[in-house]
């Protein structure tokens, strides 16, 4: 959540940086419209606060002397009605602005591409060259399937599209590939967690997806309280510290964790509709690290850095680029993605985006540490995939297929595959 003080002190400033993130400036004007009428309202209520208190002392003095109060007693009675008044009004007044708050995305970062189209996004680098096949490469799903390792057909006769079945060898490569990527980054210093896969509205709310994206996920009622299947485990790491105030001598803070990710898609209608692409359940590894303000942006380099490492060492293809502010996620500031070269798409694909969300969750999540006078302030929070492990899949099978059908283990991964080196039919 946006810090109100931001908005009063440079609307014009927040009007331009939100605007390229698709916010009107009226919406701006609306939301310190209520804010300038709620301290408006405050300092009426601690003027009638203050004649009560006197009122109070007035009463008190003519009771001693045994006088009558009885006009004084009348109007403090009418003071506590209109400070009553004032209470409701201001409850509604700050429950309005905080309705639109809660909505606004963070801040774009100052190197960040000011603009709404997502082709806008600056390529930073790249890494590796593309494979050229003496053959015509073929799209995982088909390879998969040619092979006996992924079933759709299946998976849509028992939970619907955009579904899948791992099998034998197939259910053991995404095994591999996501034990390979928590062995990573072990050696880089997470600490891995098992998360909860179900989460309350309280955490959804500090990590930024509602009430903005409530129909992008899957909800289900336990004994009357809603409870929603995570989108990704980055919602139950940061909210692992909501409403605390983490020992400064902790941070930076890194997590890692595996987890089954649920998206309903519900803006995505016709997109990547075959494969592992765009699924409504796919596994993920996720990063996520806390630290102090100054250290956030050296982080996000060690963020991309530990997604880039995975990459170079099952040696695929990719590139890095900076998203656009339309296209950068709700919280975030800065967005990299990371796109992984699909051959059979001859394109880079989103296998990872490392995100500096600045204090724009710890803000909504209540998270803070003390800093070096004492005073609590907000950490910032970052996250990334690291990898998503069905698109990771879907590259290996790609870029390391044989014109016979067949695909060749990347090297790290043959321990994990109990020294299998090629994929052939089942």
């Amino acid at each position: 959540m946006l810090d109100i003080k931001v908005l009063r002190n440079d609307p014009d400033w927040a009007k331009t940086k939100l605007g390229a993130r698709g916010v009107k400036p009226e919406k701006i004007d609306e939301v310190l419209a209520l804010d300038e009428k709620r301290r408006g309202i405050i300092v009426k209520t601690e003027e009638l606060k203050a004649r009560r208190n006197q009122v109070s002392d007035q009463i008190a003095a003519k009771k001693r002397n045994k006088e009558k109060a009885d006009d004084e007693i009348a109007a403090m009675r009418e003071v506590g009605k209109e400070i009553g008044a004032l209470d409701k009004e201001l409850a509604a007044v700050q429950t309005e602005q905080d309705d639109i708050l809660v909505r606004l995305p963070n801040f774009p970062a100052d190197d960040v591409p000011m603009s709404m189209d997502e082709n806008d996004a600056r390529e930073e680098y790249k890494w590796g060259t593309p494979r050229q096949f003496d053959f015509t490469p073929k799209a995982h799903y088909e390879l998969g399937e040619a092979l006996g390792i992924l079933d759709f057909e299946r998976a849509a006769k028992v939970s619907g599209a955009r579904f899948v079945y791992y099998k034998g060898a197939g259910a053991r490569l995404e095994r591999a590939v996501y034990n390979f990527f928590l062995d990573e980054h072990y050696k880089e210093g997470y600490t891995e967690m098992i998360t909860p896969y179900l989460v309350n509205d309280d955490s959804m709310f500090g990590t930024g997806q509602f009430p903005k994206f409530t129909e992008d996920v899957y909800s289900i009622t336990n004994d009357g309280e809603p409870l929603t299947l995570i989108p990704t485990a980055e919602v139950p790491l940061v909210n692992y510290y909501r409403g605390d105030i983490i020992d400064a001598e902790k941070l930076p803070i890194s997590f890692t964790a595996l987890s089954p990710a649920f998206r309903s898609e519900a803006g995505s209608a016709g997109r990547d509709t075959r494969g592992l692409i765009r699924m409504h359940q796919f596994n993920k590894v996720e990063m996520v690290k806390f630290c102090k303000p100054e250290d956030s942006w050296n982080e996000l380099k060690n963020l991309i850095h530990d997604a880039e490492d995975l990459l170079q060492k099952l040696g695929l293809p990719y590139h890095v680029i900076t998203l656009a502010s339309g296209d950068a996620s709700f919280t975030s500031a800065k967005t990299n993605d990371l796109e992984v070269w699909l051959p059979a798409q001859d394109r880079y694909r989103e296998i990872s985006s490392c995100s500096n969300c600045t204090d724009f969750q710890a803000r909504r999540a209540q998270i803070r540490y003390r800093d070096d006078n004492g005073k609590p302030q907000f950490v910032h929070t970052l996250n990334g995939s690291g990898l998503a492990v069905g698109r990771a899949v879907a590259a290996i099978l790609e870029n390391y297929q044989n014109e016979d059908g067949s695909v060749t283990i990347p090297d790290v991964l043959v321990p994990y595959m109990a020294g299998q080196t090629v994929i052939t039919a089942e």
